[in-house]
């Protein structure tokens, strides 16, 4: 069942009349408010999906918004009074609207040829798209490296390399103080000479350690440029490897990298039914807020929805630590959505036309967006 919500003042109630067409609006500072014949003669029902910023609940338990403002806008001049109801998913309102107990649905509803065959809509008023959102949990680094690692096993290995080299570093600087008179008599000294002289083999394979036996010492020396080259050759590739399947794991950055992935959707919405055809896995969600909590917890791996909505969203919760990668694919049109056969199509989508033209409706979106979206 939808929510009641809060009401809008509305204008003087109308004649008992039906709902006429509104005249043309010629561009003009604002629109003409519509005569009282224009005017419908009942209180309609207003359907509200919130979405910010195109619809959002007020602390005052009213609605403001991109929408609403539009809306409210269009009622004015049209001399439409109203009340609002909340629902909770954009396919409850879309099945209120279809079975006409709502007159009106207002969000940032997109055209599609689908929801055209169950209800008509108004003149579009938003140009938008579908984008990506991915949870910037700073394990994409360093520290993603090291976690990585870890999980591989790959950093108990590298202990005991480190255990490996310390051990040969002792028995480096015994075997020196024992057989080369040149060699430093402190210990510390000495420690530090072969310390550099075994890290030197494991990280080049190369060792410049004066000959003391003859052919024996080449092939000991050889023995250890061997084992450095090996000790190398793991560390590049264990590491190299990590790195692969960290970005793997992690690296969204467009609608290339969702399949195999799980995304987060909302109930109803064009993203879901979108996401759908690709094939691609999904969990549907009715609110963004219920969708981050999943991407945060891992549930799923990305989020998809309409850019406007996830930018702003992003941009709003900055500890939530969130990024909204790619470009817009799937690009597309809000419009406001009505019962079909409905009287209210022609004079709302008039107003609408008016509003554009006379730059009503892009002081509009710059109000919430700015010049950067």
């Amino acid at each position: 069942m939808p929510a009641q919500g809060a009401g809008q003042a509305a204008p003087p109630q109308p004649a008992p009349s039906g709902i006429a067409p509104a005249e043309p609006a010629l561009p003009q500072p604002s629109p003409t408010p519509a005569s009282p014949t224009a005017q419908q003669s009942r209180v309609l029902n207003v359907g509200l999906y919130v979405s910010p910023p195109f619809v959002q609940v007020r602390p005052d338990g009213g609605y403001s918004g991109m929408a609403i403002d539009l809306w409210e806008d269009v009622a004015l001049h049209g001399g439409l009074a109203f009340k609002y109801e909340r629902y909770s998913t954009l396919r409850d309102l879309v099945d209120a609207t279809r079975t006409g107990r709502i007159d009106v649905a207002v969000t940032n509803l997109t055209i599609t040829h689908r929801r055209a065959e169950l209800i008509e809509f108004t003149q579009p008023w938003y140009d938008a798209g579908l984008r990506i959102m991915v949870a910037d949990d700073g394990e994409r680094g360093f520290w993603g490296l090291v976690t990585g690692l870890r999980d591989a096993g790959h950093l108990r290995a590298y202990a005991w390399l480190a255990f490996v080299i310390g051990v040969a570093t002792v028995a480096l600087t015994i075997f020196d103080r024992r057989f080369d008179p040149a060699f430093p008599k402190r210990w510390h000294e000495g420690i530090a000479e072969s310390l550099f002289h075994v890290v030197s083999i494991a990280t080049s394979g190369k060792t410049a350690r004066k000959n003391l036996f003859g052919w024996k010492g080449r092939i000991w020396s050889a023995f250890w440029m061997v084992c450095g080259v090996a000790t190398i050759a793991y560390v590049t590739s264990s590491v190299t490897s990590v790195m692969t399947a960290v970005s793997l794991n992690q690296g969204i950055s467009s609608l290339a990298d969702l399949p195999g992935k799980t995304v987060g959707v909302f109930t109803g919405s064009v993203s879901e039914e979108y996401v759908g055809e690709l094939g691609i896995a999904s969990r549907s969600y009715p609110s963004i807020d219920e969708a981050v909590v999943a991407l945060k917890n891992g549930s799923v791996d990305a989020i998809v929805g309409d850019a406007p909505i996830l930018e702003y969203y992003a941009h709003n919760n900055p500890a939530q630590k969130l990024t909204v990668v790619g470009n817009i694919f799937h690009p597309d049109k809000y419009g406001f959505g009505l019962p079909r056969g409905s009287r209210l199509e022609a004079p709302i989508t008039l107003q609408i036309l008016a509003l554009r033209e006379n730059g009503t409706l892009e002081k509009l979106r710059l109000g919430y967006f700015g010049s950067s979206f």
